[in-house]
């Protein structure tokens, strides 16, 4: 009796390793499926929405404050908040769209999608703490970094987005470039070299998303 009682629990014990074993077969196979699969969750309204905000936020920084080098913590404030604001807004959409274009894969294309950027973004939170703790006198740098940072994590998500989101990916690069060269002089703080490079990316990017397959004119 008790030689069979040992036996169905090795039996048991065989089929839990069997089950695990198919869970995580298919955790995989869900996985490169993703990974495999054009991504539609960035809905073009909600990213013309985050460039709108982008021109707001320049727009009240530029009538409050009288002088953003001088209150440089103020001014980044501004630009985090916004940048979260975004980020839920967008969340928020893709979400809805994922659940709608990709049904069962829905998580694994968002937490695809989150992977590729979420270095670039974690390095722009982290490029913020250093220069503001170590070197503020550097903090005119950051528009031009987060703008580069931005088309950098836009090109770590072209596996899964259409090509020509490139484009917006290489706007983001060059207008990094010109914003940290129109400061260079004056080592000036403004709202609009955070501003309008970013209306004009987020326009675009939503643009190229519109137009793809799956955009909102589909």
């Amino acid at each position: 009796m008790r030689d069979l009682d040992r036996a169905d629990l090795g039996k048991a014990d065989l089929d839990k390793v069997d089950l695990d074993k198919v869970l995580a077969d298919i955790a995989a196979i869900r996985s490169q499926v993703a990974a495999g699969t054009a991504f539609q969750g960035y809905g073009p309204s909600a990213v013309a929405l985050t460039g709108g905000l982008a021109l707001v936020t320049a727009s009240v920084q530029a009538l409050l404050l009288d002088d953003a080098t001088a209150r440089p913590l103020t001014f980044l404030a501004g630009w985090v908040a916004t940048a979260l604001v975004s980020v839920g807004v967008i969340g928020a959409e893709m979400r809805a769209r994922s659940r709608r274009h990709h049904s069962g894969l829905a998580d694994a294309m968002i937490l695809n999608a989150v992977e590729a950027f979420l270095p670039a973004a974690a390095a722009g939170a982290l490029l913020l703490l250093v220069l503001a703790r170590l070197v503020p006198d550097s903090l005119w740098l950051l528009p031009g970094l987060w703008q580069m940072l931005v088309g950098l994590g836009l090109f770590a998500s072209l596996r899964a987005l259409p090509r020509p989101v490139a484009w917006a990916a290489g706007w983001y690069l060059v207008a990094g470039l010109g914003a940290i060269a129109a400061s260079a002089e004056g080592r000036a703080l403004s709202p609009w070299t955070m501003g309008l490079p970013f209306a004009l990316g987020q326009g675009l990017l939503a643009l190229i998303l519109h137009r793809a397959p799956g955009g909102d004119h589909a």
